[in-house]
């Protein structure tokens, strides 16, 4: 690296051993990573990324098929009271204990969660964060860590185009970054309330409003298949479970307007109020967008904060192909974006952002040993004063390094080829009689299932529950193979399988061979259960 110093690892005179010997009985001490220790460093981080790359060049199979049992037996055998003394011998131990049986999602054959193959830039960043420790919350801890986070802020609120009063902070991932989001709404929603009564207003009998009566009052509205983190925020928020008010999808399986609209009105009738409406882009099985735009003129209409799930769609602001899918999420409130998903980004590394900036003080809470009120007047800053968590990993170093190595035009262009092959894909099983696909596939994730072939007098070989029963089993025996890996989901009550594509390297050829894998298991298991119902 021009203009940086060479790292020379030199031996004691007397000292002929091999380089991985001075990493072998240390003090403890000799064990952090210090100025003197920056050699031993460098040979440690070396040996564990020669092990990890030579594991993803020699691995094709996303799983090894081993059970929890199995793996557990492993673990039971190892006692953390006697160290090995070693990194080369602890990585040898790895071997059995993680690499062998991990799941490998840059395998072309890994089609089930929102996991991707991962940026190589944002490796590099993950060592150099890892290694440096810088903590987000203040600036005395991470300096211009802090200030990249927020240039990376400030990005992706202009690709979202949010506005120049926008702004937000990484988290730990969609599930927090939705939590945020509808703190931010609760208390947005309170603090109006409160204004009200301040100003005189009738309908408070009197009395200050309490924030246990406000609560009970307080409903969200999002679609019947929004994220489960919905209802978890509720429950965490002091709302419960049943404050999240589910509106029905269409066949598109986007939000119905109309629907929307009636239980807007319900609630507005009931004397509930209506304190936020969270439109998803990307929903989880399906990759649906919500009608943004209409969401949005519902929420001014009805007073509600506009939030916006785009943990998996957000990706698409790379995208020149796709862009205008998220027509209407600059109308948000707040933004939910994980860049973990399809920004090609190590977990975790996710984002809440804001359409204006004041709303982060919400979150804000001052404490004199740390971010002191004061260090606000100053403009110092302060990362905690806008996140609900305190330490925080620079986790915004990895897209960093990706976009100044990359550029967001190279990520458009992995989305969408993950896009168009999901196309083929859906093609593929569209057209086989023994499969039955439930929707197009808005981003790359298929919901279908395996139905084999009915009788010479048209019955259906197998009913509802056995179907469902099927279908369960062909994803557990292709996962106990190990030759694939495939999602599982419920709608209406039925069992399906789902494909979620987010690696450019899978080919159609890859799919088409699982598609069989599935086939193959499929017919096996019809007439192990045709079998049996005859005998």
């Amino acid at each position: 690296m021009p203009g940086s110093p060479s790292i020379q690892i030199t031996l004691d005179s007397s000292d002929t051993h091999p380089a991985q010997e001075l990493l072998e009985e240390r003090s403890a001490q000799d064990q952090l990573f210090q100025q003197r220790t920056a050699a031993d460093y460098l040979l440690s981080v070396q040996q564990a990324a020669t092990a990890v790359a030579f594991k993803v060049a020699s691995t094709d199979r996303p799983f090894t098929g081993q059970t929890p049992q199995d793996l557990k037996a492993v673990l039971d055998r190892i006692d953390l009271e006697r160290p090995l003394n070693s990194l080369d011998s602890a990585l040898t131990e790895l071997e059995e204990t993680y690499f062998r049986d991990a799941i490998y999602f840059h395998s072309p054959r890994y089609a089930a969660h929102l996991n991707c193959p991962v940026a190589i830039p944002a490796l590099a960043g993950e060592a150099v964060l890892s290694a440096l420790n810088s903590s987000m919350d203040t600036w005395d801890q991470s300096a211009g860590a802090t200030l990249i986070e927020r240039k990376l802020i400030d990005w992706t609120a202009d690709r979202l185009g949010l506005g120049e009063a926008a702004d937000g902070v990484f988290t730990s991932g969609g599930s927090q970054s939705n939590l945020q989001g509808l703190l931010m709404a609760r208390n947005h929603a309170v603090a109006g309330i409160r204004e009200n009564y301040d100003a005189g207003l009738p309908g408070f009998d009197g009395q200050p409003p309490r924030l246990p009566v406000l609560l009970d009052k307080f409903r969200i509205f999002a679609s019947e298949i929004a994220h489960f983190s919905v209802q978890k925020s509720a429950s965490i928020l002091g709302l419960g479970y049943d404050a999240v008010v589910p509106v029905a999808v269409g066949p598109d399986q986007r939000m119905d307007l109309a629907a929307l609209r009636r239980a807007l009105q319900e609630c507005q009738a009931s004397g509930l109020q209506a304190m936020a409406i969270v439109g998803t882009a990307g929903s989880t099985d399906f990759g649906s967008i919500d009608p943004l735009l209409g969401l949005a003129g519902l929420a001014r209409e009805f007073g509600s904060w506009f939030h916006v799930d785009a943990a998996y769609g957000g990706g698409l602001i790379t995208s020149a192909k796709h862009r205008g899918l998220l027509e209407g999420i600059a109308e948000a409130d707040s933004v939910t974006l994980d860049y973990h998903k399809t920004f090609f980004q190590p977990v975790s590394s996710s984002a809440v952002l804001v359409r204006h900036r004041d709303s982060l003080s919400y979150v804000t809470y001052y404490a004199d040993y740390l971010n002191p009120a004061s260090a606000a007047l100053a403009e110092i800053p302060n990362q905690v004063d806008k996140s609900i968590q305190t330490t925080r990993r620079f986790d915004a170093l990895k897209l960093w390094l990706t976009l100044r190595v990359m550029g967001p035009d190279s990520i458009g262009s992995l989305i969408d080829q993950v896009i168009e092959l999901t196309g083929q894909v859906y093609v593929e099983l569209a057209s086989d009689p023994e499969f039955e696909v439930l929707a197009e596939p808005a981003l790359s994730t298929i919901v279908f299932r395996y139905r084999p072939l009915g009788s010479a007098d048209g019955k259906p070989a197998l009913d509802g529950a056995q179907l469902d029963e099927l279908n369960q089993q062909i994803r557990a025996r292709l996962f106990a193979s190990g030759e694939a890996v495939v999602a599982g989901t419920v709608v209406q009550g039925a069992a399906y399988l789902k494909f979620t594509l987010l690696n450019p390297e899978a080919r159609l050829e890859d799919l088409t061979g699982v598609i069989e894998l599935l086939r193959g298991h499929g017919r096996a298991l019809t007439d192990l259960t045709l079998t049996t119902k005859d005998s």
